[in-house]
């Protein structure tokens, strides 16, 4: 392992691993009510001196180099990585975009993005000597975390809004989670989540608290950068709710820019659902507090979020890299779902789907042109929310069992 620190993202202090475990303590708590927190921290490495990446590894391990495990067989062993990236040719040419990309990340272990930040903190709980997690979560990061704790014996007690996903809650209990639902809002569990820590002892995965969780997030960049021949895009567009995927996007192409394997960072886009959009909002008023959307509500559950964990970060990053925050309906979300159906072959959940939205109405709005590669993140498979997948499709009535029937049937049908 590259030996590293921890800085805050606020103030710049910097702190030995051993000495903070969560938050910066001179600007936790610093933030005015209703605003995201401060006192994220990051993990800075000191320039690595083993190869990057590590071609004795076919998985996430080959990236240990920028990992902040003291060794790389303390991850688990569900094998994170690498996804697809594909180049849909019928969807960029409905959209009028040739360069477009899908990194796909549907095919992950537990079929969503937050894999990989959950194998990271667990592979982190293991060199600590914890043996429960916590999170709070919308339903991803608890059916990441979920499994990935299983894998290696340790327990998860799984903090969710009571509104989560049946399909993302029945996964955790598979996984031998301990689920409890939370009366309240995904800002209700993940309060609830951190009296929990602070009590009982558990380690706590939710994200932005935990600083880990961007690093095990940022290998997407890592795996993107290689697909592309060792470049990054010109553009890419995440789906944001908290922050911390777009967070990480940012640290990972940092720290590839750090070690000179890119001489710059793409233009990231924060795609944000319409009744979710405090980041997206806080870009556009110039404003570094990022104010909580009230109320949030969307279709989309994995970027449903009132106070984004890390938006202070992740309004800095689309500063930094010339980018900027699109805002999507949940009616383009839906029609977004069934368009990378339809024309790629993917599933996708609402959340990733609202990236697609999301580029839309940035090669729209001239934020993205043409003939850019404009990389598009695809976080999380559709069978993970049924019900909203099936707002993209009529469901069809049954046929008499008759090849009249079904000849009518196909015919009304034709494209």
């Amino acid at each position: 392992m590259t030996s590293y620190r921890l800085a805050c993202t606020d103030c710049g202090r910097s702190f030995g691993p051993a000495e903070v475990e969560y938050l910066c303590p001179d600007c936790a708590g610093s933030a005015p009510p209703g605003h995201a927190p401060r006192g994220v921290l990051r993990v800075d490495f000191d320039r690595p001196a083993a190869a990057f990446p590590d071609p004795a590894f076919p998985d996430a391990r080959r990236w240990h180099a920028l990992l902040p495990l003291a060794s790389p067989e303390l991850l688990p062993p569900l094998p994170v990585g690498p996804t697809p990236l594909h180049r849909p040719s019928r969807l960029a040419e409905a959209l009028g975009l040739p360069g477009l990309l899908l990194k796909d990340d549907t095919g992950l272990p537990t079929g969503s993005l937050k894999d990989r930040a959950s194998s990271v903190v667990v592979g982190k709980a293991r060199e600590l000597g914890r043996d429960t997690l916590t999170t709070a979560s919308t339903g991803n990061a608890a059916v990441a975390l979920s499994a990935m704790a299983a894998s290696v014996g340790l327990r998860a007690v799984i903090l969710v809004p009571k509104t989560s996903p049946i399909a993302k809650r029945t996964q955790m209990l598979v996984f031998g989670a301990t689920v409890v639902p939370v009366e309240g809002t995904y800002d209700d569990a993940y309060a609830l989540s951190l009296e929990a820590t602070r009590a009982f002892g558990w380690y706590n995965r939710s994200t932005a608290y935990n600083p880990y969780t961007v690093d095990g997030k940022k290998t997407v960049a890592f795996e993107l950068w290689e697909q592309l021949g060792r470049r990054a895009p010109d553009a890419l567009v995440v789906p944001t709710g908290d922050g911390v995927i777009l967070a990480a996007v940012h640290k990972g192409f940092s720290d590839l820019r750090a070690l000179g394997l890119v001489d710059r960072l793409p233009r990231l886009y924060a795609a944000q659902a319409e009744g979710s959009a405090a980041i997206a909002r806080a870009f556009a008023d110039a404003d570094d507090e990022v104010p909580g959307h009230v109320g949030a509500r969307t279709i989309a559950d994995s970027i449903c979020v009132s106070v984004p964990a890390a938006g202070r970060w992740a309004v800095r990053a689309l500063r930094e890299t010339g980018g900027g925050g699109l805002v999507v309906t949940d009616d383009e979300i839906t029609r977004a779902i069934g368009l990378l159906g339809r024309t790629a072959g993917i599933f996708a959940e609402p959340a990733a789907a609202a990236a697609l939205a999301g580029a839309q109405h940035a090669l729209r709005d001239g934020l993205v042109r043409p003939d850019e590669t404009v990389a598009v993140l695809i976080t999380g498979n559709g069978l993970k929310d049924v019900a909203a997948g099936g707002r993209a499709v009529t469901m069809p009535e049954p046929i008499a069992p008759t090849l009249d029937a079904l000849r009518r049937r196909v015919a009304a049908d034709a494209p």
